[in-house]
């Protein structure tokens, strides 16, 4: 496991730019943490990386926000409010599995079962004002991208 300091927004955004580099262009990976613990900020600063202009919305409400971008299709999902992770039938979870595609899973404990296993855990924590981000890679594809990401250790602990 891997750990970075993440001392401010512009720090989470700027390790979701990284993250982003270090990624392929299909996967999953589970984004942890308490309510306003960064996840979604990582994520803007994911896309923001790859070049996207727009804004990046939490799908808090919606379930999904849907990317293209880079030549990568990408499935932000934030499952907090999700009342049956059947749900995620309806929305097309099956087809993204199907497709060439990298899913940003964010509270995915709320569809244990149903969504697919992660190659990377994202674990953000508080530590008072700043976070520290922890990284568990369950796959190859998951080693891949921790093994990029520590090549910098001056962000690491």
């Amino acid at each position: 496991m891997s750990s970075f300091a993440i001392a401010d927004d512009r720090a989470m955004r700027d390790f979701g730019a990284r993250l982003a580099a270090a990624s392929p262009a299909e996967g999953v990976l589970y984004l942890i943490g308490e309510l306003g613990a960064g996840k979604t900020t990582l994520v803007r600063g994911f896309l923001q990386g790859l070049g996207h202009q727009g804004a990046v919305k939490s799908p808090t409400y919606t379930l999904v926000e849907q990317y293209q971008v880079a030549q990568r299709n990408i499935h932000h999902l934030d499952l907090y409010r999700l009342a049956d992770p059947e749900e995620l039938e309806f929305l097309g979870l099956r087809d993204w599995l199907q497709e060439k595609a990298l899913l940003l899973i964010e509270w995915p404990q709320m569809a244990q079962g149903v969504v697919p296993r992660a190659d990377l855990v994202v674990n953000i924590d508080y530590d008072g004002p700043a976070r520290v981000i922890h990284l568990e890679a369950l796959s190859a594809q998951g080693e891949g991208i921790v093994s990029a990401l520590a090549s910098h250790p001056e962000d690491t602990d």
